[in-house]
């Protein structure tokens, strides 16, 4: 097998959550173009833009719809993935939220909302999914982490406590699962503009703070995630597990 031939994803079947659209889209169609048939999710409606870039590929696709703090949302995209494709060998926990408000005025509302979409969702349906991956002997889990998995973060406590707890999580699935065929990591993005930032990129002292800081001197895109994801995917990264790979325009080298 030669070296490219170890980045193929053909005859792979993935789910990945949040791909309706930003990063998880990025993923998704990185994911479709090196040849795995793929599971679209969103919260509500995966974007046309989206769906066609997935088309033009010529993989299978299904789209489905839901909140993945209900588990059994969760298990209806395993299922689904299952049925559809036969199998379910790749994994991506990238559906997310972010609460922002400081610390002495964050809500037990935000709280529980960032903790049961970004921390408590990802174990239930990396629980789930890996007991179909280790009954079938082999499969790939990829965390959505943050730079928050590192740093505190101003005023988003409940964002840095969920990322920071994916991290662990990543590394204590790996240490059990590893040795029976499920390699389990995660990426952490930089600042990336993405919905999620679009309170950040709006506010031109803090944008510009940040945009200092970023030795590649601009605010990442999904399609950087790209590359990443497909290794951590493929079986070039056979022997990768446990780790948190940044991709952040070298803003931890700062």
């Amino acid at each position: 097998m030669g070296i490219l031939d170890l980045f193929s994803l053909k005859g792979k079947n993935a789910l990945v959550t949040g791909s309706g659209q930003g990063l998880g889209s990025g993923m998704a169609i990185a994911f479709a173009q090196a040849g795995a048939n793929v599971t679209l999710h969103s919260y509500d409606k995966v974007l046309d833009s989206t769906i066609e870039e997935i088309k033009k590929t010529g993989v299978k696709f299904i789209c489905r719809s839901g909140d993945v703090c209900d588990q059994a949302i969760g298990h209806m995209l395993v299922d689904d993935t299952i049925k559809e494709f036969g199998s379910i060998d790749i994994l991506v926990n990238n559906a997310g939220t972010i609460r922002r408000a400081p610390a002495a005025e964050h809500s037990e509302a935000f709280w529980n909302t960032v903790i049961d979409t970004n921390l408590n969702s990802v174990w239930f349906l990396s629980q789930y999914a890996g007991n179909k991956m280790l009954a079938q002997g082999h499969g790939k889990i990829i965390n959505t982490c943050s730079l928050l998995s590192f740093q505190g973060g101003i005023n988003v406590p409940g964002y840095a406590a969920a990322k920071g707890a994916v991290a662990q999580l990543t590394k204590a699935l790996a240490n059990e699962w590893t040795a029976k065929g499920i390699n389990v990591n995660a990426i952490a993005p930089g600042y990336m503009a993405t919905d999620n930032t679009t309170a950040l990129r709006a506010d031109a002292d803090r944008s510009k703070a940040i945009l200092d800081r970023i030795p590649a001197g601009r605010w990442g895109l999904p399609s950087d995630l790209a590359g990443t994801a497909v290794f951590l995917a493929s079986d070039a990264s056979n022997y990768v597990s446990g780790h948190i790979l940044v991709v952040d325009g070298g803003w931890l080298c700062r």
